[in-house]
């Protein structure tokens, strides 16, 4: 993936969202793949069938994860207008200043502020609230283009799980690559999140590779 397609992507969806849903789709192939060379030795590998199952399970959680984004995000938005329409009614400001503070904690924010400057902050999220009018809940075509957006990020981590078995007549040494692909990219996957969030490149590469191989293991384990 180019960087340009990459930049194009994170103007869509946020950057921990979008990896998010990178590294839940190379943890898919993984299980896949990982499951299947467990059984190799003693049943053989039906590589059409592991091919099939690999692209089919990655594109099926691509489309579930997207229709579970659209239900989020509607339930996001028609949360903050129920909060909206409740500020405009309570005949309180102790009261919806209060709704404000928790809606918003200001302890969560990324810098440390005084109680009166705090105080300050919600008197204004407030004052903004009861000038402004509640409009309907709807989701533009912008959540739509991220609902694809993530379907497409979910359902393309298949593709280095199937390639070298599409070029490999060597089913074992397939799918050792395969596996070796997915885990050079959890790395990756882990490179990139720090390099958007400001962490350890390589620390985080380690510890998203630690990680994902952990839930594969899990999910392994599980049956799944």
């Amino acid at each position: 993936m180019t960087s340009s397609a990459i930049d194009r992507i994170t103007d869509i969806i946020d950057p921990g969202d979008a990896l998010g849903e990178v590294l839940f789709g190379l943890i898919m192939a993984l299980t896949l793949t990982v499951g299947s060379r467990l059984v190799f030795e003693e049943e053989g590998l039906d590589v059409p069938e592991l091919v099939v199952a690999t692209i089919g399970c990655n594109v099926a959680w691509g489309i579930i994860d997207a229709v579970l984004f659209i239900l989020g995000t509607t339930f996001y938005k028609s949360r903050r207008l129920r909060l909206f329409r409740q500020i405009k009614t309570t005949r309180s400001e102790a009261a919806a200043l209060k709704m404000l503070a928790k809606e918003f904690p200001i302890e969560e924010a990324p810098f440390s502020a005084k109680a009166a400057d705090a105080d300050a902050l919600y008197r204004s999220l407030l004052a903004l609230a009861c000038r402004a009018d509640p409009v309907k809940a709807s989701l533009p075509k912008g959540d739509f283009i991220a609902a694809i957006a993530v379907f497409f990020l979910v359902s393309i981590t298949a593709i280095p799980a199937v390639t070298p078995f599409l070029l490999i007549d060597n089913a074992h040494l397939a799918l050792r690559i395969s596996n070796l692909f997915l885990i050079a990219l959890l790395f990756v996957t882990g490179y990139a999140w720090a390099k958007f969030s400001g962490g350890r490149p390589l620390h985080a590469g380690m510890t998203m590779t630690c990680l994902g191989l952990l839930l594969v293991a899990i999910a392994i384990a599980l049956g799944g």
